[in-house]
């Protein structure tokens, strides 16, 4: 028995290949999912869609000695073609591939695809924005939970207001739409659920990839405190991030301490909560320059401001403005589970967090630097810092 597997395209007749079309024409057998078949009415047979079921046919069928299993797209570009040569190890199998959706989008709006990251968004989970930030061109396959409004809201929401954005509905159809734009220009707009779209970030740079440590010179500073950098290691070591974690960094001040974390794990999503004009300002500035736009910026007092906010995982406090109780019970209300790291300067500040935290582990941090005195150098002792940090 010879079994021929072959990606028609887009589901477009026209998009198939020419061995494609005379492999088709030979079949004995036409085996796939019913809206692909039904584009060869002359090969109507059992309509099957999963790749276990198709593979039952096959085994039905043994005495036919040519069937040919159709395919959306291109065999090697999520297609269930993997999974079925899986199943069909032991027969005569032969590919032929069709023309994917990037190969075919990518003519239509005259841009070549290798420099892309390929996600498939169709029908498994996916961190759009994650996937956005890793690169300068992301191309993502929608449908089911993610579809392509999702991911222009996503670019609104956190600020990513120089990407450019195409989206493809129905491609190789009579009725193909392809929508470009800014993702302002394209939020009001209503697409098929089951399109493609591509996502081009013209500011993205790989200066703007970090692996922690940044100097504290590197951010832009106003008379706002900030955390500096020995500290901001520490306290993100006791925070323990994982990947896809939602972040608070609460009185974030310049937002060092979440614009580093963000720009370490761009999976992350930080929410920097800051209630001063000139700090939310300063914040501003810091994730443009550090393109950390996986950090949103909530401006007001925590905790009121952190209601309408998603489940924290792990939360930072450097400041409370005297709601430490408060913030506390809110974090704890949206996740029991939520790992909590603050710092204090004060005595009074530690205090008060041993009577709200339970199981925590405090750390004492004392730094000295070195300061030129003529042609001595001199070290000048900073602040001692308590870091304290929930068990877990």
């Amino acid at each position: 028995m010879k079994i021929t597997i072959v990606g028609i395209g887009m589901g477009n007749a026209g998009t198939l290949t020419l061995g494609g079309k005379e492999a088709i024409e030979n079949a004995n057998l036409l085996v796939g999912a019913k809206r692909l078949i039904e584009i060869f009415p002359e090969k109507m047979s059992e309509p099957e869609i999963y790749s276990d079921k198709i593979f039952e046919i096959i085994k039905k069928n043994n005495e036919l000695d040519n069937i040919v299993v159709i395919m959306s797209g291109d065999t090697g570009f999520y297609s269930g073609a993997t999974k079925l040569l899986g199943l069909l190890k032991d027969y005569d199998v032969k590919v032929i591939p069709g023309i994917s959706s990037m190969q075919y989008m990518a003519s239509k709006i005259g841009r070549p695809w290798q420099d892309a990251k390929l996600v498939s968004a169709h029908g498994v989970e996916c961190n759009i924005l994650a996937e956005i930030m890793k690169t300068k061109e992301t191309f993502f396959l929608t449908g089911g939970s993610v579809t392509p409004t999702d991911i222009i809201d996503e670019l609104n929401e956190f600020g990513l207001k120089d990407a450019y954005v195409y989206v493809g509905e129905r491609l190789s159809y009579e009725d193909e739409k392809i929508f470009k734009g800014t993702p302002q220009e394209l939020k009001v707009m209503t697409f098929a659920s089951l399109s493609v779209v591509w996502v081009i970030r013209k500011d993205f740079s790989k200066e703007h990839k970090y692996r922690g440590g940044i100097s504290d010179e590197a951010f832009i500073r106003g008379k706002v405190p900030m955390t500096k950098q020995e500290i901001r290691s520490s306290i993100i070591a006791a925070l323990k991030v994982n990947d896809d974690d939602v972040i608070y960094d609460i009185g974030a001040g310049t937002g060092s301490v979440g614009i580093e974390i963000a720009t370490m794990n761009t999976s992350t999503k930080v929410y920097a909560i800051e209630t001063n004009p000139e700090g939310i300002e300063l914040i501003d500035k810091n994730r443009e320059k550090f393109s950390a736009y996986n950090l949103k910026i909530v401006g007001g007092k925590a905790p009121l401001a952190m209601e309408n906010l998603p489940a924290p995982d792990r939360a930072f406090i450097g400041g409370s403005k005297g709601n430490l109780k408060e913030i506390v019970e809110l974090l704890r209300t949206k996740n029991p589970d939520v790992k909590i790291v603050l710092s204090a300067i004060a005595l009074e500040t530690l205090n008060e967090a041993m009577e709200v935290l339970e199981d925590i582990d405090i750390t004492s941090i004392s730094i000295a630097k070195a300061k030129e005195i003529g042609k001595y150098h001199m070290m000048t002792g900073q602040n001692p810092i308590y870091i304290i940090s929930t068990r877990g």
